[in-house]
């Protein structure tokens, strides 16, 4: 069973930066593909990064590319999520995710088996 702990949220101005951090635990983490997602109050929760295995290969939404940037380390079973600019538009609770049925990032909320239990980013304007 994996287990994912999300860290790095919190309040901040438009126009500045955070990183999350997630902590897997209970696998290899160099065989678990990994994504990043949000949901903001009322609406349904989206994707935002994932990357592969090996890291060679990621994902971003459209909403959040240049802005975003997901990395992995495997030496310290840790996926970062980047963020800079940040935009009022960007606050929601943002949820790890984890899969081990493929190498491959994915997009699809479906294809991650594992969920960590989420941490807040809200921008202020």
């Amino acid at each position: 069973q994996v287990q994912l702990v999300e860290s790095g949220g919190g309040l901040v101005q438009a126009g500045d930066s955070l990183r999350l951090a997630c902590v897997a635990s209970g696998h290899t983490f160099s065989t678990l593909r990994m994504g990043w997602f949000r949901q903001a109050p009322g609406k349904e929760r989206e994707f935002v990064a994932a990357i592969s295995r090996s890291a060679s290969t990621t994902f971003n939404d459209d909403s959040v590319r240049g802005r975003f940037t997901i990395s992995r380390d495997n030496a310290k079973n840790t996926v970062y999520l980047q963020m800079n600019s940040l935009r009022p538009e960007d606050t929601a609770t943002y949820y790890c995710a984890a899969d081990s049925d493929g190498p491959f990032a994915t997009t699809r909320e479906y294809e991650y088996t594992y969920w960590g239990q989420g941490t807040q980013v809200t921008v202020s304007s």
